[in-house]
């Protein structure tokens, strides 16, 4: 009756064990699809005011533009069709380079789940 009762407490404790196991598993998991959504809108957002943005300061730039050549019509509207034209391009190029800079930057997605997950293997590791 006795080996009964101990095979019948170790497999209760290895359930016990299993059951926790697995409760942990979907916590993390559930922290990672938290994670996941809140970058996700989060991208989302800065995907938005960024191009809101971009759509103002271009057209901002342009009647400017076409504003101070008009105005200067008479006496230097090539010189300054040239430095408009030249400040255009080098702000964008230099735009173009800072966003291929940040999109080889690492990333810093699922940061926590990572952590959360290296504190759980370190608590296990005898």
């Amino acid at each position: 009756m006795s080996d009964f009762l101990t095979r019948r407490g170790v497999a209760g404790r290895l359930r016990g064990l299993l059951a926790d196991t697995l409760e942990l598993a979907q916590v993390r998991l559930e922290l990672l699809i938290i994670e996941a959504r809140e970058e996700a809108a989060r991208l989302l957002s800065m995907i938005v005011f960024g191009l809101v943005s971009v759509i103002f300061i271009s057209f901002g730039l342009v009647f400017l533009a076409v504003f101070l050549t008009v105005w200067m019509w008479d006496t230097h509207r090539l010189l300054l069709l040239g430095i408009f034209t030249a400040l255009f391009l080098g702000g964008g190029l230099t735009l173009l380079g800072l966003a291929v800079a940040r999109a080889r930057e690492d990333t810093r997605l699922f940061a926590t789940s990572r952590q959360e997950l290296q504190r759980d293997q370190e608590e296990l590791r005898p």
